[in-house]
C-alpha cells in the first residue's frame, strides 16, 4: 500500500488507505473534515499508527492539543510494539517531537527525515510555511531559509499541487512575486480548491498593490469554502484588510463580526488573535472608531489562550490588545517573561503599544522604531508584519513628522504608497 505520494503505509485495507490519503489532501489542501476522516482510518484499523500521527497533526491544526497529544502518543506507543518501516516511524517520532513542544528537536528530527523522504509531505509541510518550525524559529534570515527549503523539496514533486503552492509562497515572501505567480498559477490548476492556494494568491495581490483583483479574487473564492475551514477566518481577514484599505468598513466590519473575531471564527486560536488584533488596530490607524469592548474582547481571548509568552507573534498581538484594552497586568507578564528566543524584539513593541495606549508618541516611535531592523524574526509573513511599520507610522504622523513618515515608507513598502490606508494615516 502507498500514499499518494509513493511512500508505503503499513495497512493490507484498501478503504484505510482511500481515507488516509483523502485526509492528507484534506489536510494540505486546509480543507474541511480532516480529522473526522483521519478518525475514519483509524477506526477501520485502530492499529494504524500512521493514522493516528495525522490525526494528531489535524487535531493541532483544529486547536486540540490535548487531543493531539492523545493521538500522536497512541502513534507512538504503536510504533514502539509494531513491525513498521523505518520511514514511518521516524515520521511518527517527528510529528511526536513536534506536538510535545520539543520544538529544537523536533526541527532537527524533521530536516533529517526530510532529507531522507522527501515526498513524505506531512512531515514536509511542518517547515514550509512561514508559520512552521521555520518560520517560528525566531532566528534571523527565516524567509531565506524557507525558500531554501521548498527549493530543495521542489524537484521531488514534479507537478504537485501542494508543492507548488507552497513554494510559491516562499518566492512571495522573498520578493520574487513574477515567479511567485507562475507557481500558484500552476498549483491552482490542478487544485482550485486549495486553501493555502488561494492564500498564497492573496499574498502576492497584497505584495503587487492589486487591490482590486484581490477582493474579486476572494469574494470569489470564499463563497464555496465552508467557514470550518481552518483557512476560512484568515482569508476573510485579507478582505476585511483590503475593503478596509478602499474606504469600505461596513464590510470590514461584517468579516470581522462573521468570520474573523473571537466567537465567530472556526480558525486556529494563533489566526484569531493575530487577525482581530491585527485589523482592529489597523482600522483605527485608518481613523475609524474602535470600541474599547472590542479590544477587551481580544485581550480576554488572548489572557485565555495565550496566558503566558509563546511565539513572538502572538506575543505582540497579545501585547497590542491588552495595551489597547488598559489590561496592564497581562501586558505586564509579557514585558516582564518573554520567550527568549524573541524578547528582544516584544519586549519594546509591547512598551511601545503601551505607550500608544497612553498617547505617549514619543516613547511609542522610540520603542518601536528599535524593532524595525530584524521584525522578520517574530514570524508570520511580511503583509501581517506590516502592523508594526503602520504604528511605527501612525506615531511619526501623530508628532506631526509627515515627511519623516513618508520617506520611511517609500524605503520599507513602497508598494503600499498609495494605498487609502496611508491617506487614512495622513488624514491625522
Amino acid at each position: 500500500m502507498q500514499d499518494q505520494y509513493d511512500n508505503k503505509i503499513s495497512t493490507t485495507s484498501d478503504a484505510v488507505r482511500d481515507a488516509y490519503i483523502s485526509a492528507v489532501d484534506r489536510l494540505l489542501a486546509a480543507d474541511i473534515g480532516i480529522s473526522e476522516m483521519f478518525k475514519v482510518a483509524v477506526t477501520a484499523e485502530p492499529g494504524f499508527a500512521l493514522g493516528h500521527a495525522g490525526l494528531a497533526r489535524a487535531l493541532q491544526f483544529e486547536g486540540d492539543m490535548a487531543g493531539a497529544k492523545a493521538a500522536i502518543n497512541r502513534a507512538h506507543e504503536l510504533a514502539e510494539k509494531s513491525v513498521l518501516q523505518t520511514r514511518e516511524k521516524s515520521h511518527i517520532n517527528a510529528l511526536w517531537l513536534m506536538i510535545e513542544g520539543k520544538g529544537p528537536q523536533a526541527y532537527k528530527a524533521i530536516r533529517a527525515h526530510v532529507d531522507e523522504y522527501p515526498r513524505d509531505a506531512v512531515v514536509a509541510q511542518t517547515c514550509s510555511s512561514v508559520f512552521g518550525l521555520i518560520g517560528f524559529s525566531g532566528k534571523p534570515g527565516r524567509e531565506a531559509e524557507i525558500l531554501a527549503y521548498t527549493s530543495k523539496l521542489l524537484p521531488h514533486y514534479g507537478e504537485d499541487w501542494w508543492c507548488l503552492s507552497q513554494h510559491a509562497f516562499s518566492l512571495c515572501e522573498n520578493g520574487n512575486q513574477d515567479m511567485a505567480s507562475t507557481y500558484i498559477d500552476r498549483s491552482m490548476d490542478l487544485n482550485p480548491r486549495n486553501a493555502h492556494g488561494a492564500h498564497v494568491r492573496s499574498h502576492i495581490y497584497y505584495e503587487s498593490g492589486e487591490t482590486q483583483l484581490g477582493i474579486d479574487y476572494l469574494e470569489d473564492w470564499l463563497k464555496p469554502y465552508d467557514s470550518s475551514g481552518y483557512m476560512h477566518g484568515h482569508l476573510s481577514w485579507h478582505a476585511a484588510l483590503w475593503a478596509l484599505e478602499t474606504g469600505d468598513t461596513e464590510t470590514m466590519w461584517r468579516r470581522v463580526d462573521a468570520d474573523i473575531a473571537p466567537g465567530a471564527s472556526d480558525g486556529l486560536p494563533i489566526n484569531i488573535l493575530t487577525d482581530t488584533a491585527s485589523i482592529l488596530y489597523r482600522a483605527e490607524l485608518a481613523g475609524v472608531a474602535v470600541s474599547k469592548d472590542r479590544w477587551k474582547a481580544v485581550s480576554e481571548y488572548a489572557r485565555q489562550f495565550f496566558p503566558s509568552a509563546s511565539l513572538g507573534f502572538c506575543d505582540i498581538h497579545a501585547a497590542l490588545a491588552h495595551a489597547m484594552a488598559g489590561n496592564g497586568e497581562e501586558l505586564s507578564k509579557l514585558i516582564e517573561n518573554p520567550n527568549p528566543l524573541t524578547g528582544d524584539l516584544v519586549i519594546p513593541i509591547a512598551k511601545a503599544y503601551r505607550a500608544i495606549a497612553e498617547n505617549d508618541w514619543v516613547s511609542g516611535v522610540r520603542l518601536m522604531s528599535t524593532a524595525m531592523s530584524d521584525h522578520a524574526r517574530l514570524g508570520g509573513s511580511r503583509a501581517q508584519r506590516d502592523l508594526l511599520e503602520f504604528s511605527l507610522l501612525g506615531g511619526l504622523l501623530k508628532l506631526g513628522k509627515d515627511e519623516e513618515a513618508s520617506r520611511m515608507l517609500m524605503m520599507r513598502r513602497p508598494v503600499l504608497m498609495d494605498s487609502n490606508a496611508l491617506h487614512g494615516l495622513a488624514s491625522h
